[in-house]
């Protein structure tokens, strides 16, 4: 089995149609170390995730400003509430010398946000300063998640 960098479950090279066998494949799936696998009470089984093993396909804001909170819809139609216990990052994307934003879903597995949501994210960005730096971020749930220092983006805006 895998999973496409696009959130596409593969089984034998065939895309898996039916969204409940994703949805039920997705609730047994286990990360160790870079390893993924698919884990019932009688089986373990590898699956290759070409980058993470879920995308965040929609975003809904509640509140403003320091009073945000964004919640994410996955392609396995689970919302996940972004703050301290589900954090947002993002990673240097080296193709494109952009950014590719990730949402934590559950036990070390995330979310690949996607490039129209990382749009949305930031539209809703803002300068903080950062232990004595400028950085451009969004945030949600009391906490702040830093895209890149102000510096490196103003080129960009």
């Amino acid at each position: 089995m895998r999973i496409a960098a696009d959130g596409t479950w593969f089984y034998m090279k065939t895309p898996i149609g039916r969204p409940a066998l994703v949805k039920l494949f997705s609730s047994v799936l286990k990360r160790e170390g870079e390893k993924y696998f698919l884990v019932t009470p009688v089986e373990k089984i590898g699956i290759t995730v070409d980058d993470a093993p879920f995308t965040a396909v929609e975003m809904k804001q509640e509140g403003e400003s320091a009073a945000r909170t964004l919640r994410f819809r996955t392609n396995v139609d689970e919302w996940v509430v972004c703050g301290p216990e589900h954090t947002l990052r993002f990673e240097p994307e080296p193709e494109t010398g952009g950014l590719k934003p990730y949402l934590h879903v559950r036990r070390d597995l995330w979310a690949l946000v996607t490039r129209a949501l990382f749009y949305d994210l930031a539209e809703l960005g803002e300068d903080r300063d950062i232990d004595g730096r400028q950085m451009f971020g969004v945030a949600s749930g009391d906490e702040f998640y830093a895209m890149a220092s102000s510096d490196t983006l103003k080129g960009l805006r």
